[in-house]
């Protein structure tokens, strides 16, 4: 993977010379800008960027903060002022260095941003990421159950793996269960081992997953899947710190921390009787609700760039997105959130032959009634030949397989009879023929 490209702004020659030279003994590239055409030329060339910037120098760097994908900014001020800084940072600046900071700090905020601007783990170019990402570092140094609940998508795994390497059990093990894709009648084995002879196949003894999670974490992904009788005796061992294996005598002493996830209302499946009061409470120690993608506009750009590297890790060039395709990416709605959007980018990288990823090479899951409807007549997505005669084709060939059926086309295709019924009408305005019976199941 590349690193994000580090540029140096300033029309002071000697403080340019001087931070290259330091920048490049450690193995960064460097490119220079010094003027707003130059840095804007060199932004749409690589779009990750973090820059270091003296103020004064004729460029305006919060206009760079306005772009699609935008760069981290580090300002270098010489004479700056307490006051300074904190209008810089809250202006947006991720950095605010004076002359009384010496190299090291210079190398280190450049290191760190540039690692944060590399797509490994977490994206949180997002006001409301980084107060939630601000939360999660917090917790990680103290040794509580942490519940993070949200939306399918949004991450919640992401963001157990950041508390735990955050953590002072970073360096054990981090061990995940999805309690959801696991039978019943095998999840308690998983979850806390058996000994030979347990049941039939058990032809030896196994550890579960707490044991196997020793001095590290656990991830309950999904946890109110678990019914009501395995919830006791996970209650019991979270209560008791200690686990026993299925047909085992002894009982064995766990050092683990659990964080539990869950996309349902954890209250309410309470309320309903679907999950024990008091394993609630367990788990509730340190509740964080992670925001849906479309509530953190800033992380789509950024987070879209990290996925056309990672699935162009391998390639020897890769394809950039352009700013009217991050801008694309920002008004969609993302009713599968972060997982969806890798999605689209997978498709983009499908379609696209050339450098640019444009609007026209996106394509996105229906959105169920009203709001495909809505949105798809407010600002329809760009489609490029090819790909719209393909959707067209095969909406026609399954409505002839359906004997025109809308109701049995659209279940067919995966989408809702309003968003079938939307495309029919565009075909038959573009001048297409569409195959048409009587009959209110019928278009």
């Amino acid at each position: 993977m590349t690193e994000p490209e580090l540029i140096l702004v300033s029309d002071d020659a000697e403080a340019v010379g001087r931070w290259r030279e330091l920048l490049q003994a450690e193995g960064h590239a460097v490119q220079i800008a010094a003027t707003t055409a130059q840095l804007d030329s060199l932004l749409d060339a690589c779009g990750r960027a973090v820059i270091v910037l003296q103020p004064g120098c004729g460029v305006d760097w919060r206009r760079l903060l306005q772009r699609a994908l935008p760069p981290r900014v580090i300002l270098y001020q010489p004479t700056g002022t307490m006051q300074d800084a904190v209008r810089a940072i809250r202006d947006g600046a991720v950095d605010f260095l004076t002359a009384r900071d010496d190299s090291m700090a210079l190398l280190e905020s450049v290191r760190r941003h540039l690692q944060e601007s590399s797509g490994d783990g977490l994206v949180c170019e997002d006001r409301l990421t980084q107060e939630m990402v601000a939360l999660a570092a917090r917790v990680a140094a103290r040794p509580v159950t942490v519940l993070l609940s949200g939306e399918s998508g949004t991450g919640k795994e992401v963001f157990a793996r950041f508390i735990h390497q955050q953590s002072p059990r970073a360096d054990g093990p981090f061990v995940a269960v999805n309690c959801a894709a696991i039978p019943e009648h095998m999840l308690e084995a998983v979850l806390f081992g058996f000994e030979k002879g347990a049941f039939t196949g058990a032809h030896r003894a196994h550890t579960g997953k707490f044991e196997q999670a020793q001095g590290g974490t656990l991830l309950l992904d999904e946890v109110s899947e678990i019914d009501l009788g395995l919830q006791a005796k996970l209650l019991r061992v979270l209560q008791e710190r200690e686990v026993e294996r299925l047909c085992g005598s002894e009982a064995t002493p766990i050092d683990v921390r659990v964080i539990a996830t869950t996309n349902r209302d954890l209250r309410g499946e309470v309320q309903a009787g679907r999950f024990r009061e008091d394993l609630y409470y367990r788990l509730h120690v340190f509740p964080l609700v992670l925001p849906a993608l479309r509530a953190r506009p800033a992380d789509i750009g950024p987070l879209a760039a990290a996925f056309v590297r990672r699935h162009c890790a391998e390639q020897a060039s890769q394809p950039r997105l352009t700013e009217a395709a991050i801008q694309r990416l920002v008004t969609h709605p993302w009713p599968g959130n972060v997982r969806e959007l890798e999605n689209v980018i997978q498709r983009a990288l499908v379609m696209v032959d050339g450098e640019r990823i444009e609007p026209a090479h996106l394509r996105f899951d229906p959105v169920p009634g009203d709001v495909v409807v809505a949105e798809a007549t407010a600002a329809p997505a760009p489609l490029d030949e090819r790909m719209r005669d393909r959707e067209q084709r095969m909406i026609i060939d399954t409505l002839q397989q359906q004997n025109g059926s809308r109701k049995a086309t659209a279940a067919k295709l995966g989408i809702s009879v309003r968003t079938l019924r939307y495309k029919l009408q565009r075909m038959r305005e573009q001048g297409l023929e569409v195959p048409g019976v009587a009959g209110a199941e019928y278009a």
